[in-house]
């Protein structure tokens, strides 16, 4: 897969050794870097994601922001119906699109984990047996990269294209969102380990830790916060719904009702405290301060070429798995997010200056109200437990197999045969027919689809077929898929129990795809656009800022909120007369 990457990457860069030579075009490329950077190109790109961020928070919530939200609502070019247009609205899913510019079914990335068929086992999105982890403190458990990522990112074409002029740095406190918002090389990608307490990265980038890095980890550490007790920012009356609702699953250490410590479940920090932490707001903020020491430390926005600062704040969706959508954790999530986004947005325009960088601002996912709170108006919801789907499955497959372990997984969506089942299945009309219909018996399933189905359906007039056939990747996703009613999901175990979660996403509901979408700063026009529009649209947008070409892009270039470039900037740009003759 490497091998084709590079290929990928050496055929965009090299496009232009048909006309020159290859002197000529490197001269030629090191010239556009430059005077791009100088005319209109951003000095530096910043994408912020924030992972299960609902698009409607902003009409729901949006009144009590007064910072970074609120400038980024106000300022910049808001698509106030974006949404994914694919099923599977995963995080790791969602990074990969943002940061690439394409759907699943392109970049390979189709969950969080999946059945890898080779090896028999799951599989997460970033998990690298190959790679080697790097902490910048105790001893952390796995190894990651983007090896599974198929197509290059934003960061790795700025990287391939500007002539090495680019520098990447990404931040999260989930592997898989800093990896997926830089993808294959980048000079700093960091994330946290829960289970020790760690910040950490990977041989993937890295061989060594990063200096930069290290020195901000030594004088801020997360265990500054411990003994620190998250309250409400605003007056009580402020929050538009109750406290405590029903359903809500508050992770070990909390309770359905505000305050809510930072505490273990010792005097110092231990592992419940270090899981807490990282599911609080302060872990946005520390995100955002790294953020901001990261720009001072390597100058971002001040060298040759165009910079790419990411990050993902990752506080929303812990919160709103454990509290729901209609928490005061969460409306409380966002007012804190709006501050800490308003600090680096100040510091960035202090440290780069507002007219030299350009932000994108989206999410990875929505997520669905809480089941409980669905039934308590009246409407049909709940949860299916895969052990549900699966116990029906192998019944139906008696009569064609006999009794016996037939279904190697199940991931939602994805469900997974043993080996040569499938194919019998495909066989035999009859028994294929009985699995779908098993499949479709059991309460909140709402459709059924198999593999050879999905294959060319991408164009389908169906909105669900479509959705989920753009979400479908041959050899990793199910032999078939099991989709769910509107406001029902699937999980592991369905029963109210206090561990797991309250909701969850990961459908082709409109909860789950409407997210936002925002572009500001450098090139952009502000404004609110009701086109039809993506996440998968930012990384073809930016690229067009940045004069690079994306190698697989599913999206298009928002143009109609780009302020365009003068005649004489763009010639500008161009290769010199006496380039071209070399």
């Amino acid at each position: 897969m490497k091998q084709a990457l590079r290929k990928i990457l050496a055929t965009i860069v090299c496009a232009g050794l048909v006309a020159t030579s290859a002197p000529a075009q490197r001269e030629a490329t090191r010239t556009r870097a430059a005077q791009k950077t100088t005319n209109h190109a951003p000095k530096l790109v910043v994408v912020l994601v924030v992972d299960q961020m609902r698009g409607d928070y902003i009409e729901r919530y949006g009144h009590q922001w007064t910072k970074g939200l609120r400038r980024l609502v106000k300022q910049g070019a808001w698509y106030r119906q974006a949404a994914y247009t694919y099923m599977n609205t995963i995080t790791c899913a969602g990074h990969a699109t943002i940061s690439t510019g394409s759907i699943p079914a392109t970049h390979g990335v189709i969950l969080n984990a999946w059945w890898d068929r080779e090896t028999g086992k799951q599989v997460s999105c970033t998990e690298d047996p190959k790679a080697r982890t790097i902490s910048y403190g105790a001893p952390a458990i796995g190894a990651h990269s983007a090896f599974r990522l198929e197509v290059p990112t934003l960061a790795d074409e700025l990287r391939a294209q500007l002539d090495g002029n680019a520098r990447v740095v990404t931040m999260a406190v989930k592997a898989r969102a800093a990896i997926m918002l830089a993808g294959h090389r980048a000079d700093a990608a960091t994330w946290f380990d829960a289970g020790s307490g760690a910040w950490v990265t990977t041989s993937a980038f890295t061989a060594a830790p990063v200096p930069f890095v290290e020195s901000f980890l030594k004088s801020h550490p997360v265990e500054r916060d411990f003994g620190k007790v998250w309250t409400r920012v605003l007056p009580e009356s402020a929050y538009l719904f109750k406290d405590a609702e029903a359903g809500e699953r508050p992770p070990e250490g909390w309770s359905e009702v505000f305050p809510h410590p930072l505490e273990g479940k010792s005097e110092k920090p231990d592992a419940q405290f270090y899981r807490l932490w990282a599911e609080s707001p302060f872990a946005d903020a520390y995100v955002g301060e790294m953020a901001a020491a990261t720009v001072d430390a390597l100058g971002l926005g001040k060298g040759p070429g165009t910079d790419y600062l990411a990050m993902s704040f990752g506080a929303l969706d812990s919160v709103g798995h454990a509290f729901g959508p209609q928490s005061h954790e969460v409306q409380d999530t966002l007012v804190r997010l709006d501050e800490t986004i308003g600090k680096l947005l100040a510091h960035l325009d202090h440290a780069v200056g507002a007219k030299n960088y350009v932000v994108a601002f989206s999410a990875d996912h929505g997520v669905a109200p809480i089941p409980e709170q669905m039934m308590g108006e009246g409407i049909e919801a709940g949860r299916v437990a895969t052990s549900d789907v699966i116990a029906r499955v192998e019944k139906a497959m008696e009569p064609l197999l006999g009794a016996g372990k037939h279904v190697a997984r199940m991931t939602y969506p994805d469900l997974y045969f043993m080996s040569g089942v499938y194919a019998k299945l495909q066989a035999d009309a009859t028994a294929m027919a009985a699995v779908k219909e098993a499949i479709r018996g059991v309460p909140g399933v709402w459709r059924v689809y198999r593999s050879e189905e999905l294959e060319n359906a991408k164009g389908s007039g169906d909105a669900i077929m479509r959705a989920i056939a753009l979400s479908y990747y041959p050899g990793r996703s199910g032999d078939m898929v099991v989709v769910p009613k509107p406001y029902w999901f699937l999980v592991n175990e369905a029963k109210s129990v206090p561990a797991g979660s309250a909701t969850t996403h990961g459908t082709p509901h409109g909860y789950d795809q409407h997210v936002p979408v925002i572009l500001m700063g450098n090139g952009i026009k502000g404004g609110e656009y009701l086109n039809a529009a993506s996440p998968a649209d930012i990384a073809p947008t930016l690229a067009f800022l940045c004069a690079i070409t994306l190698a697989r892009a599913d999206g298009r270039v928002l143009a109609e909120a780009l302020e365009m470039p003068r005649s004489a900037d763009i010639k500008a740009t161009m290769p010199s007369e006496s380039v071209k003759k070399q």
